[in-house]
């Protein structure tokens, strides 16, 4: 089966393995998403090479990652190999809940509105802090950077390419243009 790159999305990196019945550690990209604890076929891909599909047998969240276990591959000398490649799932296996955890290439790119002031622009960027993850935003206001809370984000909406906020005071600068 051929699969291309607009089938899949990109859900993390394997960091590393865990205990010797083949676990890995799989870091994803967006902090608190587990799709892939639901998925029944992830894809591995090197930095150079095709993808490969495989079909879990384990899927678990352990300190923030995601332990995940490859049929076939049960046994830590057999997965060593995969350390520093991305996991990749396909695009119908993401649940259609659009929310603030949705993969970070639907994300990119939105616009953004905030509840007051309007307009924000479009996200850019996005890090990751100790608490949770942030994005950039580049627009009239310069550039805005918003926490990823649920507190901050009324709704994403990616068919419409948009999402709704509502930050605090403070987190706008002054308009560059007034």
């Amino acid at each position: 089966m051929s699969v291309s790159d607009n089938d899949l999305f990109h859900f993390g990196t394997i960091i590393g393995t865990h205990g010797i019945r083949g676990d890995l550690k799989v870091r994803p990209l967006t902090r608190g998403s587990t799709e892939l604890c639901n998925a029944d076929e992830v894809f591995i891909r090197p930095e150079i090479g095709a993808v490969t599909a495989f079909t879990p047998v384990r899927a678990v969240v352990h300190k923030g990652n995601i332990l995940l276990r490859l049929k076939g591959q049960e046994n830590i000398n057999l997965v060593t190999r995969f350390i520093g490649h991305d996991v990749l799932m396909g695009r119908s296996t993401n649940t259609g809940q659009e929310n603030i955890h949705s993969s970070w290439q639907d994300i990119r790119g939105l616009e953004v509105i905030d509840r007051n002031c309007g307009a924000l622009g479009q996200i850019e960027d996005k890090f990751t802090t100790a608490a949770h993850d942030i994005y950039v935003v580049q627009g009239p206001f310069g550039e805005v950077l918003i926490p990823v809370v649920d507190q901050f984000i009324e709704e994403v909406d990616i068919a419409g390419n948009r999402m709704m906020v509502d930050l605090p005071e403070g987190l706008v600068p002054e308009s560059d243009e007034n």
